[in-house]
């Protein structure tokens, strides 16, 4: 039987979207950037067919990725590169989205870690203390998804698998470096 989770619960999570919306617009920004973001800023302003097609119908191991990372986005930190070579490894090829226009493309990209977190957890319960502040390793985000109430989220195994990796490579955040209204 299928339980849906307490109105107070999807209530909560509303109000957070909406505390959010008021604190000005993007607010997922103070969590570390995820590798759809990494990926664009590292094809650079208005890519092009030819630049964006190949990066996106590529099938490259993880350590591939790495190399690419480190050639497309030099200023990116170890982190922020490790965090883009994952979401690659993970997303690529993603023929869906090497169709189109440029403008296309890059839309049509898979989610990253960052935008999986921020759509998907706080529906049920605080991003800060279900995710923000939790520090585990791939694994141990998988897992995560074992539990009664994660295996009914729809969330293909790609997007599990991209939520566990950026996950488990930007997580636990300083609390001083989430904004106050979302400390709950």
């Amino acid at each position: 039987m299928k339980s849906e989770p307490p109105v107070a619960l999807v209530l909560a999570g509303l109000t957070l979207g909406a505390v959010a919306l008021a604190a000005g617009g993007d607010t997922e920004t103070f969590m570390p950037r995820g590798g759809r973001t990494l990926l664009i800023e590292a094809l650079g302003p208005g890519p092009s067919v030819g630049a964006l097609r190949p990066v996106l119908t590529a099938k490259k191991t993880e350590a591939e990725w790495a190399i690419f990372a480190a050639e497309r986005a030099p200023k990116a930190n170890e982190r922020e590169r490790a965090t883009l070579a994952a979401y690659l490894a993970v997303n690529m090829p993603a023929s869906a989205a090497a169709k189109g226009d440029a403008q296309a493309m890059l839309n049509a990209l898979p989610r990253d870690g960052r935008d999986l977190a921020w759509h998907q957890c706080q529906y049920c319960h605080s991003l800060f203390t279900s995710h923000l502040t939790q520090q585990r390793d791939a694994q141990g985000w998988r897992n995560m998804f074992q539990s009664p109430f994660h295996r009914e989220l729809k969330m293909t195994p790609q997007q599990r698998e991209e939520f566990s990796r950026y996950s488990a490579l930007n997580m636990p955040m300083k609390a001083d470096d989430v904004p106050a209204e979302l400390r709950f």
